[in-house]
């Protein structure tokens, strides 16, 4: 039987969960979208600093990418192991 102060204990991971999800991913998104626009106006196209900072913006893309994927496959992971055979998440 569940408790009250075991519910309380499990708050920070809830808690957390919506800090990095609710607002990490947009705030990084945006980081990207920033650096996106900056390697846009670099004053030369093929400048070290444009490289630099287009590499950002796709790094930042990339991680909000692979959390969505992620994110859809542990929805879907009781489908995916039932229908075709993948376990994922343990």
């Amino acid at each position: 039987m569940h408790t009250l102060l075991d519910d309380l204990s499990e708050l920070w991971r809830v808690t957390l969960a919506a800090l990095i999800f609710g607002a990490g991913l947009p705030a990084i998104f945006a980081l990207g979208v920033a650096l996106h626009s900056i390697a846009g106006d670099a004053p030369q196209p093929a400048s070290a600093r444009r490289r630099v900072v287009a590499a950002g913006a796709g790094l930042c893309y990339a991680v909000v990418l692979l959390t969505v994927i992620a994110g859809v496959l542990f929805v879907a992971k009781d489908f995916l192991a039932a229908r075709l055979g993948i376990h994922l998440f343990g």
